[in-house]
């Protein structure tokens, strides 16, 4: 395609299908777990403050500050914090099957090393061009990763994360979906999915490409349309313009700093908004930090990206010190909480039309005060 829709992330389902939506989703879901040590009240049932407002709050890989990431209960806990999306990573089981995991390689997030019966499928692999050692998804069915448990990734940032090690399974995307599904029937609010395609030039090359199955996904949940609050994500420009010619769902164009800024450039936003509808920088493409770390003027980047027809998401927010621009800090403890607030409040005022965040809470609610603050009738 040459031409694309550039429907808002957080637009509400057209009248027409709300009837057959609100059946579809009005179903039971487990109860959230409570807080504990510094996490934030439970708002579960919480209603839409801006149900058609930007900026969006995208919890990363679910609510990972508290939770451990691509599980069931941290996708469950930020949609209770008042996330608008959550997003799942896909990477492919063995027998096809798209399972939540922010990489193929999985000792890091789950307890396959414990499980002596896969001990002889520890194996080295070129991924993207990076040798990996490890466990990998594409050699496991999908009855075989559900034996395995998942694990905080981050243990030293966040030891009070490590107490649900053991708890949780890895989740398939279907499964995500249901949950969100659930979640939307109960709580009054439509909320959206960001699934992440990973390493899929490297999935076809073993016969297991995401896009068909995804794509497949998506349209079985009858969320293959360009009013569905679905956004696909890819570093990949060749994997994004083949579902391109695909789905009909929004795309997003994931921008690292450290890859082909050309991507980034007035021409290459016009480019990049002939098959996609986002492009989503890495922060410091936004918020440069200086010399010392810190952050302060915006580059030109979301006003290029708004002039070239594309909406801007940013990423990561984090409220961990080492995580966060030198100016943001509290104190030198790099696991301590820093102003969190503080920076995406930066970001919102560069112009952001999303963000992804590893504690909706904080992101959902800077937000939610900074848009009463310049709409007070907002609220």
């Amino acid at each position: 395609m040459t031409s694309r829709n550039h429907p808002l992330l957080g637009r509400a389902l057209l009248a027409a299908t709300a009837t057959a939506a609100v059946a579809a989703l009005a179903l039971g879901t487990a109860a959230v777990p409570a807080h504990a040590d510094r996490d934030r009240p439970d708002r579960p049932g919480r209603p839409d403050r801006h149900p058609t407002a930007e900026p969006l709050v995208i919890a990363h890989r679910g609510a990972s500050g508290y939770r451990p990431e691509h599980t069931l209960a941290a996708y469950r806990l930020a949609i209770a914090q008042g996330a608008d999306y959550v997003e799942p990573d896909l990477v492919s089981t063995k027998d096809g099957v798209l399972v939540a995991r922010h990489e193929n390689e999985i000792s890091g997030t789950t307890d396959v090393a414990a499980h002596a019966e896969f001990a002889g499928r520890r194996t080295t692999k070129v991924i993207d061009g990076v040798r990996v050692t490890g466990w990998f998804t594409e050699d496991f069915t999908l009855a075989e990763l559900k034996t395995l448990r998942a694990k905080e990734r981050l243990p030293q940032v966040r030891p009070g994360n490590t107490r649900y090690d053991g708890r949780f399974e890895i989740p398939t995307l279907d499964e995500v979906i249901r949950l969100v599904k659930r979640a939307s029937g109960r709580s009054g609010r439509t909320i959206g999915i960001a699934p992440e395609t990973k390493h899929p030039t490297y999935f076809a090359s073993i016969g297991l490409a995401l896009e068909e199955p995804l794509v497949r996904t998506l349209r079985r949940s009858g969320l293959d349309r360009p009013n569905a609050k679905v956004v696909i994500q890819s570093f990949e420009t060749g994997n994004l313009r083949r579902l391109d010619r695909m789905t009909r769902v929004p795309l997003a164009q994931l921008v690292d700093a450290s890859g082909p800024l050309a991507l980034v450039t007035p021409a290459g936003l016009a480019d990049i908004a002939t098959y996609a509808d986002w492009v989503a920088p890495a922060k410091n493409l936004i918020l440069p930090p200086d010399s010392t770390g810190a952050i302060g003027t915006p580059s030109p980047l979301v006003r290029d990206a708004h002039r070239a027809g594309l909406k801007v998401v940013t990423w990561t927010m984090r409220r961990e010190n080492q995580f966060l621009p030198a100016n943001h800090r509290i104190g030198t403890d790099p696991t301590a909480p820093g102003d969190l607030a503080g920076e995406i409040r930066r970001f919102l005022d560069a112009g952001v039309d999303a963000l992804f965040s590893d504690q909706p809470d904080i992101a959902v609610d800077t937000r939610d005060a900074w848009v009463g603050e310049r709409h007070p009738l907002a609220g």
